[in-house]
């Protein structure tokens, strides 16, 4: 795993240039670079959504892309059109924005439902579909949405089941009275992400994600992750709980978590440390849980809490089948 580390340090090496006193949030980022999953952040104004979206691309040796949603856009406008050639006598395609590797969806919530729905394919299948015609997109492909919810006028809630395909969902927060010195110090004279480089080539992305796949998860940690998503679909404070696409990320997430920690297993520290990022934004909760003022993460950590984590020689177990 001291390969799938190096690139974890590498990717939030870059990142922690610009982005200044958010680590864990930039491990979340290497989480989801790792599983080939969408990444949707969530907070106020002004904390660095968008610098922390454009950071990741630039640290990495792929095209970006970037989709400013706003509610007059069309579907056609984010997949692409197929446009009449007359020279040529047929129809060619001319791609939208969404044919990148790496691309940001920037206040996404602002895109009606009509236009919000044209990215489902491409998130979940990785292709688009214009006039009858499907067509593949780039490898590594990585979406990475912005949303701020405290604003509600002129936004367009996103459904449940774009909020599944996305594997995390993570807030920056305001910094430290510190990190925030450290940011005007930082940008005193230019931007830091103006001289940012990358640092991993799309190869390096795709090799490593594969890697990761190998990480030994025992039965008993597998069962523990659908414990928990289980547990989410009868507790009385939710409306609907999680779906097994949610079991399968938690799964995912947690295998490039224990990589990036050095490990070639999991264990079940691994899937606490993923609950929340990965589960939170999957919940809907009930009303009578609302009105007692308990959101989706409160809700995960109770039900982490909950239920006893399994025990064993995790690692002598991984050793084990590795030599068989």
């Amino acid at each position: 795993m001291t390969n799938i580390q190096d690139f974890g340090q590498k990717v939030i090496g870059a990142l922690g240039k610009v982005i200044i006193g958010k680590r864990q949030t930039m491990e979340l980022i290497a989480v989801s670079l790792l599983c080939q999953g969408h990444v949707l952040i969530e907070d106020v104004p002004g904390v660095g959504k968008t610098v922390l979206a454009r950071s990741l691309a630039r640290s990495l040796d792929c095209s970006f892309r970037r989709i400013q949603f706003t509610p007059d856009m069309l579907p056609s406008d984010v997949t692409g059109v197929s446009i009449y050639d007359q020279a040529k006598k047929k129809f060619e395609f001319r791609p939208g924005p969404i044919m990148g590797q790496i691309v940001l969806a920037d206040e996404i919530n602002r895109a009606t439902p009509k236009t919000q729905a044209a990215l489902l394919e491409a998130m979940e299948e990785r292709t688009v579909t214009v006039d009858g015609v499907t067509h593949p997109l780039p490898k590594p492909f990585m979406v990475l949405a912005t949303q701020n919810p405290i604003e509600y006028e002129g936004t367009f809630p996103l459904p449940e089941a774009q909020l599944d395909r996305f594997l995390l969902r993570v807030r920056l927060g305001y910094p430290s009275p510190a990190d925030e010195i450290r940011i005007l110090e930082a940008q005193r004279l230019q931007h830091p992400l103006d001289t940012l480089e990358p640092v991993v080539k799309a190869r390096e992305i795709l090799a490593a994600a594969e890697a990761v796949k190998k990480t030994h998860v025992s039965t008993v940690v597998e069962k523990y992750i659908v414990d928990l998503s289980r547990r989410s679909r009868e507790t009385g404070d939710v409306y609907l709980g999680v779906s097994p696409r949610g079991s399968l990320g938690l799964f995912r997430a947690s295998q490039a978590w224990a990589a990036l920690q050095g490990r070639a297993y999991v264990i079940p520290d691994d899937v606490k440390a993923m609950a929340v990022p990965v589960l939170g934004h999957r919940i809907i909760v009930s009303a009578a849980a609302r009105l007692r003022d308990i959101g989706a993460d409160r809700i995960v950590q109770e039900i982490v809490h909950s239920i006893p984590a399994p025990g064993g020689d995790f690692q002598a177990e991984a050793v084990t089948k590795k030599s068989s």
